[in-house]
């Protein structure tokens, strides 16, 4: 029941069956959070959760509330940071810009204890795409998880039995010039390169695991140019930062696909360390491959952006000075 005393507005909702220490946060920090990004004021009184202030911002805030609530009632964590992109995601798109729980796609990772979901509706599409498809081209800015969500959904492939081993492959794009500098073995030579990939492995699989799973070749991570020549069959084959791919390099790659594999390539196509971008394999695929049944094009945005809350802005500042110089 909302009772109106001027532009003043207090409306309870009912949070019966939620997780109280989830939705509230430690210290109410996601209370705390909501209540500062709306102006109001955010209080749990028994099984309701109760929103007072200047009406408008009551309003605005409510379908944040109940988005919370139903978080909390299916035990789908989440944080202070996911609040400040549920309100721009409610002021955007309404009700429908927030994921459902529903709708979510709960990645269960054995041995860790953790639970991986998609964050925003872009992010469940993407999800979505590397379920259905056999290939998954995804574009986007930093922060918006197009490789932490595919290696999830690799090792969840794995650990089901689905694929027999995980490939994971990156182009080592100063491997002509620096990597001569560097200390050690040829491999020791690549990590550098290659360590995004092996900490989203570490924080998704027990550490025994992970070693015995490299050692067997079960999970295999290496330069884009050691694909070449080889057949890619029960795999999950990921190529991550494709934007540094030559169009020779992305053809041969694609190419190495075998029966029962699935491949997800990702990139951002305003990271291109490439003498020259138009040399760019990933803009290539963009271009000629959107189309063809079987492969699906994802673009992430800065909306599907869940780390630090400055990186949306700083992406957005890059985007409009790159803008700015273009005209």
């Amino acid at each position: 029941m909302a009772n109106k005393n001027g532009t003043i507005l207090e409306h309870r909702i009912d949070a019966e069956g939620a997780d109280q220490l989830l939705l509230a946060g430690v210290n109410d920090a996601n209370f705390q959070e909501l209540a500062k990004t709306y102006e109001i004021r955010v209080v749990l009184r028994g099984d309701q959760v109760v929103l007072s202030g200047e009406s408008e911002a009551v309003e605005r805030a409510i379908p944040v509330a109940l988005h919370l609530i139903e978080l909390a009632r299916l035990r789908v964590p989440f944080d202070v940071s996911d609040i400040s992109r549920f309100a721009e995601e409610s002021q955007a798109q309404g009700e429908v810009g927030l994921v459902s729980p529903e709708d979510e796609m709960r990645i269960l990772l054995p041995g860790t204890r953790k639970a991986i979901s998609p964050k925003t509706d872009g992010q469940r599409k993407y999800l979505e795409a590397i379920a259905g498809q056999d290939v998954v081209i995804s574009i986007g800015p930093a922060g918006t998880g197009k490789t932490y969500l595919a290696v999830a959904m690799a090792v969840d492939a794995l650990y089901k039995k689905r694929v027999k081993r995980i490939v994971l492959a990156r182009p080592a794009v100063e491997a002509g010039e620096n990597l001569g500098f560097l200390p050690g073995d040829l491999q020791e030579k690549v990590d550098p390169y290659l360590r995004p990939l092996y900490d989203a492995l570490e924080d998704m699989m027990p550490p025994e695991r992970f070693r015995r799973a490299l050692e067997s070749r079960t999970i295999e991570i290496a330069p884009l140019a050691y694909m070449r020549g080889r057949t890619l069959s029960d795999a999950f084959v990921i190529l991550d930062e494709a934007q540094n791919a030559t169009a020779l390099q992305m053809k041969m790659f694609l190419t190495r696909l075998g029966l029962n594999s699935r491949v997800v390539i990702t990139g951002d196509k305003t990271q291109i360390d490439l003498p020259r971008k138009d040399d760019s394999g990933l803009l290539q695929v963009e271009r000629i491959l959107s189309g063809i049944e079987g492969i699906a094009l994802i673009y992430l945005t800065g909306s599907d952006v869940i780390r630090h809350r400055l990186v949306k802005d700083i992406i957005r500042a890059y985007a409009q000075d790159e803008g700015a110089e273009d005209g």
